[in-house]
Parts: C-alpha cells; sequence; structure tokens
C-alpha cells in the first residue's frame, strides 16, 4: 500500500463522516461483520470505500504501536513498505456493538491476529487487537487458524459467554483449578495452540513441561468477554515465561463444555514505548 493510496483513503473518509450506514457499491447495505472483513482486506488492497466505516472523528486505538485517531491510523499504515500486509479474515462474530475476527496476516512475516471492533451509531469507535507468530501444526495436527467455523446456539449466546467467563477465573486465575472438567469436555477437546496436543491429557502435559522448565503462564485480570452463539473470545491479561502480555482466547462451546481453542498471545510494551494514552485493554 503506497502513501497515496493511503492519503486517498483517509480523504474518502472524512467525506463518507456523516453516513450512518456503509452500503455496498451495488447499494445493498452490508453488515457489521462484512464490513469489517472488508476494512480488514482494505489493509491489502489499499480499497478507500470499506475506510469510511471508522469514525473519522472519534477512533480510540489500543494497538499500542499505532497512534490514536483516524490520523495515527493513516501514518502508521504510511509508514509501512508498499504491498507489505496481507489480509485473510477466517472468523468473524458479532456481540452488540461489538465485532471480532481471527485473521490471517501477512505482516512483517506471517502472523495470527485477533482484531476486535466497537460500534457506534453505524461506526467503528474503538479498536483492540493481539498479533502472534504464525508458527506450524501442533503435536495433533492442528494450525492456529483451521477447526470449526460455523456458527450455532445463537439462544446459548450468554450462556456460554458464562461458561467461560467461570473458566478463566476458575482454572487460568486459579480460584478453583479443580473445576476444570465442570468446563472443559473430557470426551473432545481440540487444541490449536502450536505448543499443546488436543485433548485434557495434551494439556496437562503441556502445562508439566512448562513447570519443569520453570516457564509460568499467569493470567491476573479478565478484561471481556464477547460471543456469538458456540464461539467466545476472552481478553485477558497477565504473564507468560515472566513477561506482561495479553491473552487472547477464542473458544468453541458444544453442549455446554468447551470442546475447542485458539489462542494468541503477545508482550504488552512498556508504557514508555506507547504510541498512544488508551492502554491495551
Amino acid at each position: 500500500m503506497t502513501k497515496k493510496i493511503l492519503l486517498t483513503m483517509v480523504v474518502v473518509l472524512l467525506t463518507l463522516t456523516g453516513c450512518n450506514s456503509i452500503q455496498s457499491k451495488k447499494g445493498k447495505e452490508t453488515s457489521k461483520k462484512e464490513q469489517v472483513v472488508a476494512l480488514l482486506k482494505a489493509l491489502e488492497t489499499g480499497e478507500s470505500e470499506p475506510i469510511g466505516i471508522i469514525n473519522s472523528e472519534k477512533y480510540i486505538q489500543h494497538n499500542l504501536a499505532i497512534p490514536d485517531g483516524l490520523a495515527g491510523f493513516g501514518e502508521f499504515v504510511s509508514s509501512l513498505p508498499a504491498n507489505s500486509i496481507k489480509a485473510n479474515t477466517v472468523r468473524v462474530f458479532e456481540d452488540g456493538d461489538y465485532v471480532f475476527a481471527q485473521t490471517d496476516y501477512e505482516f512483517f512475516g506471517p502472523k495470527v491476529g485477533f482484531d476486535v471492533f466497537r460500534f457506534e451509531n453505524g461506526k467503528i469507535v474503538e479498536h483492540w487487537d493481539n498479533l502472534g507468530e504464525k508458527k506450524g501444526p501442533n503435536p495433533s495436527g492442528h494450525t492456529q487458524l483451521d477447526g470449526a467455523t460455523e456458527v450455532t446456539d445463537l439462544d446459548k449466546t450468554e450462556e456460554n459467554k458464562t461458561l467461560v467467563k467461570g473458566f478463566i477465573e476458575d482454572v487460568l486465575m486459579g480460584k478453583n483449578p479443580a473445576k476444570i472438567t465442570d468446563y472443559i469436555s473430557t470426551e473432545k477437546y481440540i487444541q490449536h495452540n502450536t505448543d499443546i496436543a488436543d485433548g485434557l491429557d495434551g494439556l496437562g502435559a503441556a502445562l508439566q513441561a512448562m513447570a519443569e522448565a520453570g516457564i509460568t503462564m499467569v493470567y491476573t485480570e479478565n478484561h471481556k468477554i464477547l460471543g456469538e452463539g458456540n464461539f467466545v473470545l476472552s481478553m485477558s491479561e497477565g504473564k507468560f515465561a515472566g513477561v506482561h502480555v495479553a491473552f487472547y482466547d477464542l473458544f468453541r462451546v458444544e453442549n455446554g463444555k468447551i470442546v475447542e481453542h485458539w489462542d494468541v498471545i503477545q508482550e504488552i510494551l512498556s508504557e514508555d514505548k506507547w504510541a498512544n494514552d488508551n492502554g491495551k485493554f
């Protein structure tokens, strides 16, 4: 993407600020999910129309390497080498004013990322993300992005969010780790973390290996739980191997138990390196 294209994108956005909905070129109003997928793809293509979904007067940025607001977004993208971004969104979900997506990126090397956007009056006004290195398959042969994508059980969204919140607090934050089988299926647990095999046995073996190597994983605070049907995203903070990190965990729930898991762990920049004052969460 060239600086000229980025400037064009910003100009177009400014002309669209007064619109409360974005329509396709054929005049059909698009959903928030479609708008987010198109926005992420525009980072690759340089297409200007999808950028119009961002509120040019209010855009709160939680990627700590990017300055706040639309101007900050433009400044960051224009600083990148031409044609350096590729984006293929694999999963996208909606929870009220929030849309969250899981994307296969090419961004200074292969990456996997979660992006969360908050809408207000038909425009995106806030953005969070977590980006990690893309690696090979895990011991069970699963990648960081393959697996189920179909959204089901829309009537169980809140129930599934409550289940995941309980798992984060009881198991990952250590309030009552013995309750793990209340949350994770003992019959089917598909793992997409690159270092962990399927099943509770795989999880246990990985945790034991970490302990023997002196590697700690500590969840200290859960900041947000978002969900649509059988998929739930948890955004948490803690430490991994002594490093201050953000944990983004995506879970698939089936019959009241967690049966699949994807994640990205990213180091949180020290405050002296922040490009904005909004914090990671």
